[in-house]
């Protein structure tokens, strides 16, 4: 039997599809410059992360309402179903939604009311963190953790993401400290387009739980022989990584070396709607263009059990 999966790695904002965004931009009468679906998709062509920010920022305008957080959560849950998903720490980003005057208060009551019917409506337990933008400035990062604290949000831990290089993860340690001092769980995204150095001052520095990507730990033999000694699990988004040109090509991808080095992968969407597919898309990619075999497979999907935040209840029903 094949063992289910947990997706760790996943922004919501980024499994937002084409036509939900026509959709909602007709619902909140948002005037968007594409003039159709096609002309839309012919800019999911990437050169880098930045110029996939770009787009992703500008496709959220169509985000106003709970209703509309929620309605895009649940068409991730429905999705990621289908993929085998049974447990999901999905990613948002309030900063991008309160710099445009919307209320924290509707990102959270949409998203919350998703997530906390996801078991019952799609079989996936799920949790929600928060992702610090890291290239805005670090009191605004502060200041949300005091927001969403205040809220008593209904998230399970913190994550710092968006554009990397020139942002390292020791700006956040303080920000990080007073979130685990609040029971938080802590993530980072690190050494995507970043050095290996980021890497091991988000586990040095702001005491992770898990590092979001990871893949340039390769650069650095010593890293990755502490990454396998820790046991520290790496979130890697394999479709992600060759959309903005991390790897050239799927075939290039090292996530079968890094399994026989023993780290503790996963596999992961990232940004499903702009990167060509949700977590089983990227299975059978990986299985078709670099060979993965069927125990690796379920290596992979063992590792996302074990590294997620579910509670030990959960995992042993999962991997049972």
């Amino acid at each position: 039997m094949t063992t289910p999966l947990a997706e760790l790695h996943m922004h919501i904002e980024g499994s937002l599809e084409p036509e939900l965004i026509f959709e909602l931009a007709d619902r909140n009468r948002v005037e968007l410059p594409y003039r159709d679906l096609d002309d839309l998709r012919s800019r999911y062509e990437f050169t880098d992360l930045q110029s996939f920010l770009d787009l992703y920022f500008a496709n959220m305008t169509v985000l106003r309402t709970a209703q509309d957080f929620a309605d895009l959560t649940r068409a991730y849950f429905a999705r990621a179903a289908a993929a085998g998903v049974r447990h999901a720490e999905i990613f948002f980003n309030p900063q991008a939604h309160t710099a445009r005057e919307v209320p924290l208060a509707e990102v959270l009551d949409g998203l919350g009311e998703a997530t906390a019917a996801s078991e019952r409506e799609f079989g996936i337990s799920s949790g929600l963190i928060a992702g610090i933008l890291r290239d805005r400035p670090v009191p605004e990062a502060d200041a949300l953790l005091t927001d969403l604290l205040a809220a008593e949000a209904p998230i399970i831990g913190i994550g710092l993401d968006s554009a990397e290089v020139g942002y390292p993860p020791s700006l956040f340690a303080d920000v990080y400290a007073r979130a685990r001092a609040a029971g938080l769980h802590t993530v980072a995204h690190a050494g995507e387009e970043g050095p290996p150095d980021y890497i091991r001052q988000a586990l040095d520095l702001l005491g992770v739980e898990r590092i979001d990507h990871g893949i340039r730990c390769l650069d650095d033999d010593a890293l990755v022989d502490r990454l396998v000694r820790e046991r520290v699990p790496l979130t890697t988004c394999p479709l992600s990584n060759v959309r903005l040109r991390v790897v050239d090509r799927l075939a290039d991808h090292p996530i079968r070396s890094m399994l026989a080095r023993g780290l503790r992968v996963t596999v992961n969407s990232d940004d499903p709607a702009y990167f060509g597919g949700y977590v089983d898309d990227n299975l059978t990619r990986l299985r078709d263009e670099v060979g993965l075999t069927d125990a690796e497979r379920e290596t992979l999907a063992h590792n996302s059990i074990e590294a997620s935040f579910a509670s030990d209840e959960r995992k042993a029903e999962l991997l049972g």
